[in-house]
Formats: C-alpha cells, structure tokens, sequence
C-alpha cells in the first residue's frame, strides 16, 4: 500500500512512529488509523525530506495538541478551533472528498486527511493553497476573524502557527486595506514550497537573513535593514538556511492571510 519495504516499516516502528498491535504468533497488524499515520509519515520522509527526528518530533507534537480535549489557544489566551476542523468543515460545506480537495489544492489525500484530523502540520505554502482553493483567507482557519480594534498590543496578537519554528504574528485588526504580519523564521525554516495570489507585497528585515525566490527565477538574500517589494502573482518561496531567526515585517495588500 505504501510502497516502502517491510525493513523501512521496522525502523519507523524502532524510533517510535508507528506502533502497530502484535498477534498471538507475532505478526504486526494495523488499523486504519495506524496506516494513516503511516501515510502522513511517508509524506513527511521522502515528500518533505525531513529526518527520522524530525519526524518524531512533528507527530509528538500533534499528538499533544490533540489530548487537549481537541482545542488550542490563540495569542490572545482564548479558546479556538484546532485547524483540522475547521478545514473539514469548509470541504464537508462544500460536498468535496477529499481526493476533490487534494487535486485542487495540488496535495496529496493522505496529507489532507492527517492535516483535518491535527496529525501533521501545514507550512505556509500549504495553507495559502487551502486559501486559494477554499476562498478564504488563512486567518479564518485559526479563528481569528473576529477580533477588532485599532490598537493591537504584542499580547493580542493572533498567532499563525503553521509549523514548528515558523511563528506568524498578525499586527492588525478588522477590515484592513493592508495587512502587516510578524515573521519569525528559525533556521533551516521555509515556507514548504512556492504560491502565488492577487495583490501587493512588501518585506522589511528586523533582524537576521533570509532568501527569497520570485518565479523560480529572481533570487534575494535579504539581510537585516533590507526590503523587497514585489507583486503577489509571482510564484514566491523563502527559507531561512542561516544560523540565526530572521525576524521580518511582512505586509500583504489586500488582505490574503
């Protein structure tokens, strides 16, 4: 089913990943679940090319998050909905597998099905293709759409929290015509691959270094008191391959996060 040898699932089992049930004469079973978690983990090695350890660490995670009585916390101190609901129920709204959603969304099944149920995490790129795809933005998927007010204190922020080491702090509120974030990249950090919207774009390094693609084609080494204005159509990526946190202000105009 998985394309992997009986030797990969043997070391996936060893680290910890999986942990299939053993039969009286010891063979392993799996349920579904467990060939779900098998699948996500899959993705995570050969599509992600993320290590045994990270890995680990990724699945402990989401564990962890889901044993909390299956709710988080925004920056802010209240109560929202895990991710994964909330993209469930934009498909079920809309009547769509999830095979319709992987092939609008250019992911795979078995990635979408881990996401909804809070078994893995989505990078940047991953939510902007959701956005695009749901016509929405990535805000309504942390539950923050609600917040108001001209004054936004550094406690108030909602955090965008995608993935492990990438932290998205959104500095406004309300109907804005712009809308300012706060990067905060740890090394070895990107965005998970390339995307493209409508509307305007502008990066202002705080702190630290990062690349920036445009295209596939333009490349940037932004470094600290850099900034990059470009327009939203153009495929973009970035990651942080520095030894230290990029820290950057980034603006959308209109609004897609």
């Amino acid at each position: 089913m998985l394309s992997v040898s009986s030797s990969t699932l043997r070391q996936w089992e060893n680290a910890g990943l999986t942990h299939p049930k053993r039969t009286k004469s010891g063979y392993r079973t799996y349920t579904r679940e467990e060939v779900e978690r098998l699948k996500s983990i899959q993705h995570l090695r050969f599509e992600k090319n993320l290590n045994v350890d990270a890995i680990r660490h990724l699945m402990g995670s989401a564990a962890r998050r889901a044993s909390t009585n299956g709710a988080g916390r925004s920056a802010n101190g209240t109560n929202v909905v895990p991710i994964g609901n909330r993209l469930r129920k934009l498909r079920r709204e809309r009547s769509m597998t999830l095979a319709e959603a992987a092939r609008g969304t250019d992911l795979s099944v078995s990635f979408l099905s881990c996401l909804e149920r809070g078994q893995v995490h989505a990078s940047v790129a991953a939510l902007q293709r959701l956005a695009v795809f749901y016509k929405t933005n990535v805000l309504s998927f942390f539950g923050g759409a609600e917040q108001s007010g001209k004054l936004v204190r550094p406690g108030q922020r909602i955090e965008l929290s995608s993935e492990p080491g990438v932290h998205l702090e959104l500095l406004a509120f309300g109907s804005t015509a712009m809308e300012p974030h706060l990067f905060r990249l740890a090394p070895g950090t990107s965005s998970g691959g390339s995307y493209h919207h409508e509307g305007e774009e502008f990066i202002f390094v705080v702190s630290g270094s990062c690349d920036v693609w445009l295209d596939e084609v333009e490349h940037y080494q932004l470094c600290t008191g850099d900034s990059l204005y470009f327009s939203s159509s153009q495929t973009h990526r970035w990651s942080n391959p520095y030894k230290q946190q990029a820290v950057l202000l980034w603006i959308n105009t209109p609004p897609t996060f």
